[in-house]
C-alpha cells in the first residue's frame, strides 16, 4: 500500500510542477492579446479563447497537488488548534460527507461529458474560431481522475491515523 500512495503523491508532485508552467503560458497569451488589440489594432479570436481553456487546465490539474500539499482553502480558526487524532477525524467525517461523493460526482460528469464531446466532435460556441472542446473537456477529466486519487489517498491515511493512533507514512 505504500508503493500506492507514494506513487499517488509523486504523480501529483510531478503534475503540480509540470502544470506552474501553465501559469507561465497564460500571461504570456493574455499580454500577447493586449499588444496586439491595444497597441497594434490587431485583436484575434484565438488568444482569449486559449486563455480561458490555459486556465480551466491551471486550475483542474493542479487540484491534486494542492490537497497533496493541504493547501486548499479551510477555515483554520479551531482546527489548527487541535489534537491531530481530532483533525483526522474531522478529515475523514469532512471527506465521507463532503469531498469524496462529490469527487466521484465530478468525476463521473466529467467523464459523461468528454465522451459526449469526443462523440459529436463538439466545437466552442465562444468564437468564430471553434475549436474542438474534446481536449480541454479530456484535460479536466485527468485533473479529477487525479484529485481523486489524492483525495482516497488521504481518507487512508486519515483512517490508519484514528485506528491506529499514528501516521502511516
Amino acid at each position: 500500500m505504500r508503493k500506492i500512495l507514494k506513487a499517488i503523491d509523486t504523480a501529483n508532485e510531478y503534475m503540480g510542477l509540470a502544470t506552474r508552467w501553465i501559469g507561465v503560458f497564460i500571461v504570456l497569451v493574455v499580454c500577447l492579446e493586449v499588444t496586439l488589440r491595444y497597441v497594434l489594432g490587431k485583436p484575434t479570436i484565438q488568444l482569449p479563447e486559449i486563455a480561458v481553456m490555459s486556465g480551466a487546465a491551471l486550475y483542474t490539474l493542479s487540484w491534486g497537488y494542492v490537497y497533496l500539499h493541504k493547501r486548499h482553502v479551510r477555515v483554520d480558526v479551531i482546527y489548527v488548534r487541535l489534537p491531530v487524532k481530532w483533525k483526522a477525524l474531522i478529515d475523514v467525517v469532512g471527506a465521507l460527507l463532503f469531498l469524496l461523493p462529490l469527487v466521484i460526482l465530478l468525476s463521473y460528469a466529467s467523464w459523461n461529458w468528454a465522451w459526449e464531446s469526443w462523440k459529436v466532435m463538439e466545437k466552442s460556441p465562444m468564437t468564430y474560431w471553434y475549436p474542438i472542446l474534446g481536449p480541454i473537456r479530456s484535460v479536466v477529466l485527468l485533473g479529477l481522475v487525479f484529485f481523486a486519487f489524492q483525495s482516497f489517498a488521504q481518507f487512508f491515511r486519515d483512517i490508519y491515523l484514528l485506528v491506529r493512533g499514528k501516521a502511516y507514512d
